[in-house]
């Protein structure tokens, strides 16, 4: 019997969505032993020309991590999309943008100017930038073209099921390959996650206020919160309440408040919006001064809300991209 065939991809990410799936450990092996994993850059030796050389829609699946910032992953996931029946955005980058898509804050100009010409420690008198041909001894080279923003994977194509984290969890990747394997799979465009608010699971619940309200902003880097304390309510901004859950609640049990890479639930369309609205609302002060004293607190508010949602946001024009 032939097996499915099974892609993975990376683009623009950390890498720590490999991680995940080597974090399978034993589970890897049952992986293996029902698929034909036909592509996986970071751990086999494939080339493009195996993939350009498969039929259309023959590999089962792609899992495609990371967003979409250069010519050659935009390249690649649409040869992906093509060759493959179902495409799963896989981590939080791909889902929503991730850390990578706050880079739509600035313009690709300000970026190469910062990393290239600004930076301290960088040498460059001739202010040479990236050049997608380039000409050496060899011949002429063809590199890969920055666009100008980040975006998810579905901004560039169709996506049939998402799995959210930052990295996703083991037991979420193993859960969405065996739905995948049996055909028991829920209708396209599910993120294949619970559809619940973090905070309905986080073991601090029950130390939440049921009216919350706090008076100035704290940093975790520079306090110390009990362990079963319930995160908002000792003035630590925590994304949970606009946060979909089923991580496990890995960052909560390491004493470190959610920063929302699981992604909001269905209900929400912007996470960082919904959790501002909500959270600015907690300020107990109806004076101007405190309430502009207590926006100031907050370090970098794009950031924070919008830490791994921003490209996938209602935003608007951060800058001139034209």
């Amino acid at each position: 019997m032939t097996k499915p065939k099974v892609a993975f991809y990376w683009c623009a990410s950390c890498g720590g969505c490999e991680e995940a799936v080597v974090d399978l450990a034993e589970d890897i092996l049952k992986v293996v032993d029902a698929v034909d994993i036909v592509l996986w850059p970071v751990a086999m030796d494939f080339k493009k020309s195996d993939i350009e050389a498969t039929a259309d829609g023959s590999i089962a699946v792609s899992f495609i991590n990371g967003a979409v910032r250069t010519s050659e992953q935009d390249e690649w996931v649409k040869m992906l999309r093509k060759k493959s029946g179902l495409v799963v955005a896989f981590g939080a980058c791909s889902h929503l943008g991730g850390i990578p898509g706050l880079a739509n804050l600035s313009s690709r100009q300000q970026l190469f100017d910062t990393v290239y010409i600004k930076t301290p420690t960088v040498n460059n008198p001739n202010k040479i930038y990236p050049q997608t041909i380039c000409t050496v001894d060899e011949g002429e080279l063809e590199l890969p073209a920055i666009h100008e923003e980040v975006r998810t994977l579905d901004q560039v194509i169709n996506v049939d099921y998402y799995l959210p984290g930052c990295a996703p969890p083991p037991n979420l990747i193993m859960d969405a390959v065996l739905a995948i394997l049996s055909g028991n799979l829920p209708e396209k465009g599910t993120v294949l996650a619970p559809d619940k608010s973090l905070c309905d699971t986080c073991p601090r619940k029950e130390s939440k206020p049921d009216k919350l309200k706090i008076s100035d902003v704290k940093r975790i880097s520079m306090t110390i919160i009990p362990e079963d304390k319930c995160f908002l309510a000792e003035g630590v901004i925590c994304l949970g309440p606009a946060t979909r859950s089923g991580c496990g609640e890995r960052c909560i049990n390491a004493n470190m408040p959610c920063r929302g890479c699981f992604g909001p639930t269905k209900a929400v369309q912007d996470q960082g919006a919904k959790f501002l609205s909500g959270f600015s609302s907690l300020f107990d002060s109806e004076d101007e001064a405190e309430i502009d004293a207590f926006a100031e607190s907050v370090l970098d508010p794009a950031g924070l809300f919008y830490m791994f949602s921003l490209a996938s946001s209602l935003k608007a024009k951060f800058h001139d991209r034209s």
